[in-house]
Formats: structure tokens, C-alpha cells, sequence
């Protein structure tokens, strides 16, 4: 349900004020930061069990028809002709200059029907640069993520657990379709499941019921930061480039055209002049979001993002830094936060991969 001026509610909204969850303005959204078991524990449900999250704030745009795929090859950066129908891809909407307007998911559900999915927040801005429709309010999307994710799926589709990393598949769930995308946010093993808004509250319970821990954006904040993943607004956004994020993997240099390639040409041939890097904290206090970087005393960059591990029991950030510095990984840096002088050193990322903290 939609509130007029009061921001946008996912059809489960109900479901997380009766689990007492913490809710927050997110995006537009009315979602929920936490529930009554913390984020700590809900971080934790996802790294050895499973996790579930409301993620009905990201938008759909769909985007169908015979042009729907020249339309996208040239507007975003990847190349979608590297995979194929039933198969999802991570790519950018650049701004002319280069930098990131948004960074999404290309589920390509059937030959010519692609449903794209960006931030909550630029929902209107990619479908103004693609077309389509916004079918956003239609559906719920539940992310079921962690190593036990698949198994305790089976118990509610065996068919939608069988829905491979970087897959979409639709499959039937009683009288409704399930939109199954083997994508997740977390850094561990898991699906996102589009289902129609009326059939999400009976799919959310019958997922708890078989084991699912309700977890909220503040685990999945801490979640993606371990495992060194981008949010936009901080490590992508005006005047950040892929290539400053280090996602230049994202770019497909040998299409003819693409929105903002004629930038990221200059900027690839002339070098970047910072670039996104991994901090991590000697103690448990995490580098906060805008203090600076310093390296024998002199500013070298800014962090972007920053939180604490619960599973490396310190704080950790990503920090974009001047590559004119020459720092490598396990060089010391001092971040100033607050008038307090954080000890840290710079990180190789992902902090976390599956199960294996990264400690250098």
C-alpha cells in the first residue's frame, strides 16, 4: 500500500510491523532497519544459516518487445549479448561525464522481456533513459540468502531452489508465479523471488516457517560492506566512475556505444586518479562515511562507507583513495573521525568470501 506523502510501503509491511521491526525511510520506502533480535544476529542468521530480506524497495522497470534489447545495449554498459534469455546481468547507467547514475540487474526473464531492476531511489530516472513501465507496485521481491538459503527454500520449491547463481527462472507456487533470480547482496549463496504483491505475505510466512530469519537493511548493510560491495550514494554516484569503483569488469569496451563511453575511454587511457579501496580499523570503532583518509599525515582520500564486522569483530570501510599515493594493501593509514584518530591499514576486498574472512 502507498501513502500519500508519507513514503511508499512494501505489500509485507504489515508482516514486519507485527515482528516488531525498527522502520525506517529508505529510498522512499517505509522499510525495516532491524527486528527486535538486532542486526548482529541477523547478520550472523545469513553468514552460517539463512537470512530473508524484504527487498520490495528496489524498483522493476520492464522493459519488452523486439527493440527492448538494442535499447539496453546501447544505453547501459554491459553486454547482454554475452548471455541470454534466463540469465541475469549486473550493469551501469552512466551520466555523459561517466560517473554512475545507477547501478542495477538485468533479469531477462523471456526473449523479449527484461525486467530491470534499479535502486529504490532511480526507479524514475532509468525508465526515463529506457522506457518501459514501472510494474514495481505489482510485485514483492524476497531475498532468501545464506549457506543453508537453498535448502530451507526446497521445503517451500524445490524448483525455485534449483535456480542457479546468475539464472532467472518463473516457476509455479500454487495458484501464483515465482520470478526466480539466483542474485543476492550479501556475499553468500541465495535467490531473489519476484511474486505478485496479494501472494507475497503467504510465501514470507511459509519461508519462516522452514527456517528463514527476517532480517532487516541494517544487516544488509553490514552484510555487502564485508563482502566489498558498491550502494549507491557512496561508492557510486556523481562524479564516480566504474572504473574509479573498481568495477571496470562491469564495462564493455568493445561495444560500439554505450551511454558515457567516450569518458571512460579518456579516463581509462589517461589513468584514474583515485580508486575505491578496503580499510580496516585496529579496534572495533568503524571509519564513518566522508572522514578523511591521511597517510604519513597528509589526506589521501575519503571513506565512503563504514560499519562494523561481525565477523572480523573490528571496523571496516571502503574508502575511494588518490592513486597518486602508491598505497598498497597492508600499508597503515590514519582516519580522522570526529576528532579521534582511527589506527588502520588498507585492505585487499572482499573483507569476507564465503565463509573465509579476509585478514590482510
Amino acid at each position: 500500500m502507498d501513502r500519500q506523502g508519507a513514503g511508499r510501503r512494501s505489500p509485507l509491511f504489515e508482516y514486519h510491523r507485527e515482528l516488531g521491526a525498527k522502520l525506517v525511510d529508505f529510498g522512499g520506502w517505509e522499510m525495516p532497519l532491524a527486528y527486535p533480535t538486532g542486526t548482529l544476529a541477523e547478520h550472523l542468521a545469513c553468514r552460517r544459516a539463512t537470512a530473508l530480506f524484504d527487498v520490495s524497495h528496489l524498483g522493476t522497470v520492464r522493459v519488452e518487445g523486439p527493440g527492448g534489447f538494442d535499447v539496453l545495449q546501447a544505453t547501459l554498459t554491459n553486454d547482454l549479448a554475452k548471455v541470454g534469455p534466463g540469465r541475469t546481468q549486473y550493469s551501469h547507467l552512466l551520466a555523459e561525464d561517466g560517473s554512475v547514475l545507477d547501478d542495477l540487474i538485468v533479469w531477462w526473464t523471456e526473449a523479449e522481456v527484461f525486467d530491470v531492476m534499479p535502486n529504490a531511489s532511480n526507479t524514475a530516472r532509468v525508465q526515463a533513459a529506457l522506457g518501459g513501465r514501472d510494474v514495481t507496485a505489482s510485485r514483492a521481491v524476497l531475498a532468501v540468502q545464506g549457506p543453508t538459503a537453498r535448502r530451507v527454500l526446497a521445503q517451500v520449491s524445490a524448483e525455485a531452489a534449483q535456480v542457479g547463481r546468475s539464472q532467472v527462472r518463473r516457476v509455479g507456487w500454487g495458484r501464483t508465479e515465482l520470478t526466480v533470480a539466483g542474485t543476492g547482496y550479501t556475499g553468500e549463496d541465495g535467490v531473489e523471488i519476484a511474486v505478485a504483491a496479494e501472494d507475497a505475505g503467504p510465501l514470507w510466512q511459509a519461508l519462516v516457517d522452514a527456517g528463514a530469519v527476517p532480517a532487516g537493511l541494517g544487516a544488509r548493510d553490514t552484510l555487502r560492506l564485508e563482502a566489498g560491495l558498491p550502494l549507491y550514494g557512496h561508492e557510486l554516484g556523481p562524479g564516480i566512475t566504474p572504473l574509479q569503483a573498481g568495477l571496470s569488469w562491469v564495462v564493455a569496451w568493445e561495444k560500439p556505444t554505450f551511454v558515457g563511453k567516450e569518458a571512460l575511454v579518456a579516463e581509462r587511457r589517461q589513468g584514474v586518479s583515485r580508486r575505491l579501496r578496503g580499510v580496516r580499523a585496529e579496534g572495533r570503532r568503524p571509519p564513518r562515511p566522508g572522514a578523511p583518509v591521511l597517510a604519513s599525515g597528509r589526506a589521501v582520500g575519503g571513506v565512503t562507507s563504514g560499519n562494523f564486522s561481525p565477523v572480523l569483530g573490528v571496523g571496516i570501510g571502503l574508502a575511494l583513495v588518490d592513486t597518486a599515493a602508491g598505497l598498497e594493501a597492508g600499508q597503515a593509514v590514519t582516519v580522522v573521525e570526529r576528532g579521534h584518530e582511527l589506527a588502520c591499514r588498507l585492505c585487499r576486498l572482499p573483507f569476507y568470501t564465503r565463509s573465509k574472512p579476509n585478514d590482510a
